[in-house]
């Protein structure tokens, strides 16, 4: 019995090793895992807010959006342009930007608000839909100031 003794410690001691090792795998998988985990919600969010993000550029990129904040900040759309050609002739006649008011787009439906008369409401409270045009209270429609005349004598 004295020569097994020896033997079977030997065979417990590798058990026991193995055992812990496969622990301590398991337990770096399961961390691993956790991270893995983790890091794909912070893709997630991150897409989520990079998706919101596009769409508030696009929204604010639209002619519509570009059109009423110049308008804000007082500007207004261009005249016929001139063009100056490589041999220094002027193509078109340039003229001072004026002030008027955008295109009226027609809309889906006709509406009521086209035509506050027919409405039938004598208060005039019927709201106008967004984009109906003049009659957007989102645009300002003051004129702009009278261009100088030494701006226009620049050609």
């Amino acid at each position: 019995m004295r020569g097994r003794t020896p033997f079977a410690v030997l065979v417990v001691a590798l058990l026991s090793a193995g055992l812990l090792g496969l622990l301590m795998l398991n337990t770096a998988l399961n961390e691993g895992a956790f991270t893995l985990s983790r890091l794909k919600k912070q893709t997630t969010e991150a897409t989520d807010q990079q998706q919101t993000l596009q769409q508030q550029i696009a929204e604010q990129s639209a002619p519509d959006a570009l059109e009423r904040r110049a308008r804000e900040l007082g500007m207004v759309p261009g005249g016929d342009p001139a063009f100056l050609n490589p041999d220094g002739t002027v193509t078109g006649k340039g003229r001072p930007a004026e002030d008027r008011p955008p295109v009226p787009r027609p809309s889906a439906a006709p509406s009521a608000s086209a035509d506050p008369s027919a409405s039938g409401s004598a208060s005039g409270s019927a709201s106008p839909s967004p984009g109906a045009g003049p009659a957007d209270p989102g645009i300002d429609l003051a004129p702009a100031p009278p261009a100088s005349p030494s701006a226009g004598a620049q050609r």
